[in-house]
């Protein structure tokens, strides 16, 4: 029998076919469908599949760094999000990494800027590998070092 994988209410996550090796997400057992924060939505097709480029910023709370993404759009879905506001979302599914456990994981796109989390884990992306203990933080990676400014 495998044995589930513990998450705390929040965890470092990696979008290895992003090129981000940490982003901090909210394991959000709330909330069926996992979101991603996108800072611009740009639609285009591609081989005549529908596609999506988007921006990312990965560190909670800074928009210095930016990282430019492509990915297939799977579906555009209807989303009411945790104050009752309904938005169309692009979907997309990309690798998430939480530990050594990579996994593919359907998220939408939408503006997470003034919210405290750039990404959240829906129950979705959860179910049947992941458990998930409320008191704690970080068990699945080590919080990465700190990077220092350079003046």
């Amino acid at each position: 029998m495998n044995e589930k994988l513990t998450l705390g209410w929040r965890e470092w996550l990696a979008l290895p076919e992003f090129g981000i090796a940490h982003i901090k997400a909210k394991i959000d057992t709330g909330a069926r469908t996992s979101a991603l924060h996108a800072f611009y939505l740009e639609p285009f097709t591609r081989d005549d599949t529908a596609w999506v480029r988007f921006g990312i910023h990965p560190r909670q709370g800074s928009s210095d760094e930016v990282v430019h993404c492509e990915a297939p759009v799977v579906d555009r879905r209807t989303v009411t999000d945790s104050g009752g506001h309904r938005e169309e979302r692009y979907v997309i599914r990309t690798l998430v990494t939480l530990g050594e456990q990579p996994e593919s994981v359907e998220m939408t796109l939408t503006d997470r800027e003034n919210m405290r989390f750039r990404m959240l884990l829906g129950r979705t992306a959860m179910r049947g590998k992941f458990v998930v203990d409320p008191g704690r933080s970080y068990l699945s990676r080590p919080k990465p070092p700190r990077k220092r400014r350079q003046d």
